[in-house]
C-alpha cells in the first residue's frame, strides 16, 4: 500500500486542497496592507494581554488599508464555556474593536474567508493533513497513553530531552500496510507530522518586534489531527492563516518557541508563511519585582474589571497604545484633540522587554481623556455605568438631570479643564457635596492651615454679613475675598505673603479654602465661584449659617 492509498483509507471523503486554494482567492489589497487576526479560544474572559494584541491587530490593519479578523480557535472543545464567543465579541465591542471579518455573535459571521470558527473547518484541515500523508510528511500514530508515559519515563531516566521524536517516535516508520491493518481493525489513532528537522541544526528568523532570532530546528513529530478529527492549534493556524491571507501574526511572547515548528509546517505544505511579531508580556510590579500579570492574582487582568470600575474604553485603549509605542505619548500631547486613528503605530518601535502595567499611569491617562468630554457625555456615560453598578449614583443623577448637568459642567469646556475624574466610579464622591441631602450627612471637614473653630466661624460670619452677594461676577467676588483676607490679617496676594511671610498670618488662598471647606467639606474641589453659582443663593446661605450655628 502506498501513501496515497493510506491517505484515502484515513480520509476517504475529503476534497483535494486545490478546491480550497481556489475557493479562498488571494486578497486584492493595497501594497503594504496588513491582514491581521485576533484568534482567542472561547474558554473564559479576555485577558488584558489579549486586548493589547487585538488593539495592535486592529490598528495596523486600519492604518494600512488592510483587514482585521476575529477568528475563534475552538478545537479544544472540552474547555469551551457557554456563550464563550458572545463574551469575546461583546468584550471587544465594549472597547470599540469591531472586526472587518469574522465572528460577530455566537453563531453569526461576516466575510468570504470563513467559516471563522475552527470547529466548522474540520474538513479543510483534514484535506491538508491528507495532503501531507500522501507526500509521506504525516502518518497515523497508534500510541496509547500508557505507551507515551513509558516513553516519557525512559527519557527522564536517561536525562534526555522529552518528546515524540527520532527513535522515540514509535510509529513514525510503521509500514503503510501495518498501519492500514490497525485502522481497519478499529485501533484508535491520531495523525502526526513527520518532522525532518534536527535539534543540532539552527534556523534564523526575523521577528518584526524582536529582530533576528536563532533557534534549534524543530524535530518533534507533533499531533496535527486529534482522535476527534479536529486539528491542534499548531496545524490549524498554519492552514487558516494561509487560506485567510493573514500577512502578519501578532501574538504574545509565549509563542516565540513555536516559530521553528510553525515555519516547518508552512514549508512542508509548500506555503509562504506570514510575518510574525511577538509582543512583550504585560508585567506587574509586585513589591519591587516584575512578574507576568495573572488571571488568578490580578483583577485588572480581566477586561471586565475596567467596566466594573468605570474606566472608559477609550482610556484603556490609549494606555495600551502608550505601552505599544513610546511615540504615542508625545504624539498625544502634540495632538490632544485628534482621533487615535490618526496616530501611526510603528511595529518596529514596540518594546522587546516586558511592559509593566501601571494602574496609576492608566488612571492619569483616563483623567485626561475624560477631561475632554462635555458634561452631557459624562452624564450619559456615568449614568449608563451607574445603572449597572451603583443604584445610589444612578438615582442621584436621574432625579434631576438639568441640575446634574450643571454640576458636571463646572470647569468644563475651558483651555485647562478639570481633571478630577479618572473613572465613573469616582463621580459619586466627587459630586455628592453638591446635593443638600448628601451634604447634610457629612461630618468630616477637611480644614487646612486655618483650623481653629472660632477663627473659622468668625471668617464665615464676616463673609456672610459684609462680603457675600451671589450676584457678584467672578472678578468682584474674588476682590471681596481679598478684602476679607486683609481684614483677618492675611495677605491679599499669595506673592505678597511669599515675599514677606512674617507680616501675615497666611494668604488669600487660606481664606478661600475656609469658605470652600464649609460649603463642600473638601479642601480640593473645582472652581469655588462656579460651585456657588450652581448651588444657588439659598443653599449657599443655608450651609454657611448652619455651620456658624453648629
Amino acid at each position: 500500500m502506498d501513501f496515497k492509498e493510506l491517505a484515502d483509507l484515513i480520509f476517504p471523503d475529503v476534497k483535494e486542497i486545490s478546491y480550497y486554494e481556489e475557493k479562498y482567492p488571494k486578497r486584492n489589497l493595497p501594497e503594504g496592507a496588513y491582514v491581521t487576526r485576533f484568534a482567542p479560544s472561547p474558554t473564559g474572559f479576555i485577558h488584558i494581554g489579549g486586548l493589547f494584541g487585538s488593539v495592535i491587530d486592529r490598528k495596523l490593519a486600519k492604518q494600512t488599508g488592510g483587514v482585521f479578523m476575529l477568528r475563534i480557535e475552538d478545537t479544544d472543545q472540552k474547555r469551551e464555556i457557554e456563550n464563550g464567543i458572545s463574551q469575546i465579541v461583546d468584550s471587544l465591542k465594549d472597547f470599540d474593536i469591531i472586526p472587518d471579518e469574522g465572528m460577530i455573535s455566537e453563531t453569526e459571521e461576516k466575510g468570504i474567508y470563513g467559516p471563522y470558527k475552527q470547529s466548522a473547518r474540520k474538513e479543510i484541515y483534514q484535506a491538508y493533513a491528507k495532503h501531507l500523508i500522501v507526500q509521506g510528511k504525516a502518518y497515523p500514530c497508534f500510541c496509547t497513553p500508557e505507551e507515551l508515559e513509558e516513553i516519557r519515563a525512559k527519557q527522564e531516566a536517561a536525562k534526555i530531552r522529552p518528546g515524540y521524536y527520532g527513535v522515540w517516535a514509535k510509529y513514525r516508520n510503521l509500514p503503510t500496510n501495518d498501519a492500514a491493518e490497525k485502522i481497519k481493525n478499529g485501533v484508535p489513532y491520531i495523525i502526526r507530522f513527520k518532522s525532518m528537522g534536527r535539534e543540532d541544526r539552527k534556523i534564523k528568523h526575523k521577528d518584526l518586534i524582536k529582530g533576528n532570532i536563532e533557534f534549534p530546528e524543530n524535530d518533534q513529530d507533533i499531533v496535527i489531527i486529534k482522535a476527534d478529527g479536529l486539528p491542534t492549534y499548531h496545524f490549524a493556524h498554519v492552514v487558516d492563516d494561509h487560506l485567510m491571507g493573514t500577512t502578519c501574526v501578532i501574538r504574545g511572547d509565549e509563542w516565540v518557541s513555536s516559530i521553528p515548528l510553525h515555519l516547518e509546517l508552512f514549508r512542508a505544505l509548500e506555503l509562504v508563511p506570514p510575518k510574525y511579531a511577538h509582543t512583550a508580556t504585560i508585567m506587574k510590579d509586585d513589591n519591587g519585582s516584575k512578574r507576568k500579570i495573572s488571571k488568578r492574582k490580578d483583577p485588572e487582568a480581566a477586561v471586565s474589571y475596567y467596566h466594573e470600575q468605570g474606566i472608559p474604553a477609550q482610556s484603556v485603549v490609549e494606555y495600551l497604545l502608550n505601552i505599544a509605542n513610546s511615540t504615542f505619548e508625545p504624539w498625544r500631547r502634540a495632538n490632544p484633540d485628534k482621533s487615535i486613528d490618526e496616530f501611526e503605530l510603528q511595529i518596529n518601535k514596540m518594546s522587546v522587554s516586558g511592559a509593566v502595567f501601571d494602574m496609576i499611569k492608566l488612571l492619569d491617562v483616563s483623567k485626561t481623556v475624560i477631561s475632554k468630554y462635555d458634561a452631557k457625555t459624562i452624564y450619559e456615560k456615568t449614568l449608563e455605568w451607574a445603572n449597572r453598578y451603583n443604584k445610589n449614583l444612578a438615582d442621584l443623577l436621574s432625579n434631576n438631570e438639568d441640575y446634574a448637568l450643571k454640576v458636571l459642567n463646572i470647569e468644563r469646556g475651558k483651555a485647562k479643564p478639570r481633571k478630577d475624574i479618572a473613572k465613573w466610579s469616582d463621580v459619586e464622591s466627587i459630586i455628592e457635596y453638591m446635593y443638600a441631602d448628601r451634604y447634610n450627612k457629612m461630618t468630616e471637614f477637611e480644614f487646612q492651615k486655618i483650623n481653629n473653630e472660632d477663627e473659622i466661624k468668625g471668617i464665615i460670619k464676616e463673609y456672610l454679613s459684609n462680603y457675600y452677594d451671589i450676584k457678584d461676577d467672578k472678578e468682584a467676588w474674588f476682590e471681596k475675598i481679598k478684602n476679607l483676607s486683609e481684614k483677618f490679617g492675611y495677605a491679599r496676594e499669595v506673592k505678597a505673603f511669599k515675599t514677606n511671610p512674617e507680616l501675615y498670618k497666611g494668604h488669600v488662598g487660606d481664606i478661600s479654602t475656609v469658605i470652600r471647606v464649609v460649603l463642600t467639606t473638601k479642601h480640593n474641589t473645582p472652581d469655588l465661584y462656579e460651585i456657588m453659582q450652581v448651588l444657588g443663593d439659598e443653599e449657599v446661605k443655608t450651609r454657611l449659617n448652619t455651620f456658624i450655628n453648629k
